[in-house]
């Protein structure tokens, strides 16, 4: 009897320790939400899908006798990464710019819920607001996560996409993740994931938000300013952690299901990969799917990691201006507004 009193006091000790810290996170969750939404406001005009709406922030002129450029972001990511690793550059040198928040993410609605994480469905959305926007065609330009986004919009939807720009991209199927430990698998369970992403998941991403970006440049070092002009907090609310996940567990399913296609991409396409990037690799992702779709060029960048558009700038903006030339020598140059 003893044994079991003392049973008891241990597990309602344990008990009282895991509400605790459950409070603890959750209390940490919401300072952290408050102060990154009024770090981080919206930038950019919300444009109204079926279903919700989405996030923008836009660079260059509004009329451009280039067309428009689309920047797709990664995962983790907002619209403010690509726009500030390449877009203000690419609205200087002429082109129309326009970084979508992905639904989830930034300030754009979760449209769809946990059925809205695959490239196809984000896709609709965006070609949708593409359309609304009156851009006319556009050049889609992916990077990392985003790189299986943008060609499922020119599979799906090719009338709004005149040519792709894939940016370190992960678009090749691979293995889904290895079986894990049981309490990995309790918590990726919707109603725990759920819990945890209000509770601690945040507090945990905001201790680990520095070294993560400086994974992600790796082999070249985090620029100083990376962390506030990308306004990389704004992953930390709980509702982006969670869409987050979802992406990334759904992604190996829908990579599956539509690499199978690429062969049919019939837009002009250049890729641009570094060769040292460890977190997409070169040799896994860009160079088969450059030999399956067709014409596509590569662009291999020596000892440049995941980074691109913040540490091949240059390359990058060179890569779209080429592209955007024969997308004119080819008659199928953007439609200005």
């Amino acid at each position: 009897m003893m044994g079991l009193h003392w049973l008891g006091l241990i597990a309602g000790a344990m008990l009282g320790l895991i509400v605790s810290v459950l409070a603890a996170g959750a209390l940490v969750t919401l300072i952290v939400t408050l102060r990154v939404g009024t770090r981080f406001p919206p930038q950019g005009p919300f444009i109204e899908v079926d279903g919700g709406r989405l996030a923008t922030i836009e660079a260059g002129p509004k009329a451009s006798s280039k067309g428009t450029v689309v920047l797709l972001h990664g995962a983790s990511a907002n619209a403010a990464d690509p726009m500030e690793g390449v877009g203000r550059r690419l609205g200087e040198s002429g082109f129309r710019v326009i970084a979508f928040d992905r639904p989830g993410y930034g300030w754009s609605d979760r449209i769809g819920g946990r059925e809205g994480a695959s490239p196809a469905a984000q896709g609709h959305a965006i070609a949708q607001a593409i359309g609304r926007m009156g851009t006319g065609p556009v050049i889609l330009l992916g990077h990392s996560w985003s790189g299986a986004l943008a060609t499922a919009i020119a599979l799906d939807h090719p009338e709004v996409v005149s040519g792709l720009v894939l940016v370190a991209p992960v678009a090749m199927p691979f293995s889904a993740m290895p079986p894990l430990p049981w309490y990995y698998r309790l918590a990726l369970k919707p109603p725990v994931a759920w819990l945890l992403s209000r509770t601690v998941a945040t507090p945990l991403g905001l201790y680990y938000l520095e070294r993560a970006g400086r994974a992600a440049f790796r082999p070249q070092e985090l620029p100083g300013d990376y962390l506030e002009r990308s306004r990389s907090a704004l992953v930390l609310r709980p509702p982006t952690m969670l869409a987050n996940l979802e992406d990334l567990i759904g992604l190996p399913a829908a990579l599956a299901a539509q690499a199978p296609r690429y062969g049919t991409i019939a837009v002009p396409t250049v890729i641009v990969s570094g060769d040292a990037d460890a977190a997409v690799p070169s040799t896994r992702h860009a160079e088969p799917l450059a030999r399956i779709i067709p014409g596509a060029r590569l662009v291999l960048l020596p000892g440049i990691g995941h980074m691109v558009p913040y540490m091949a700038t240059d390359a990058l903006v060179d890569a779209v201006e080429g592209l955007a030339v024969r997308i004119g020598a080819t008659g199928q140059a953007p439609v200005a507004p």
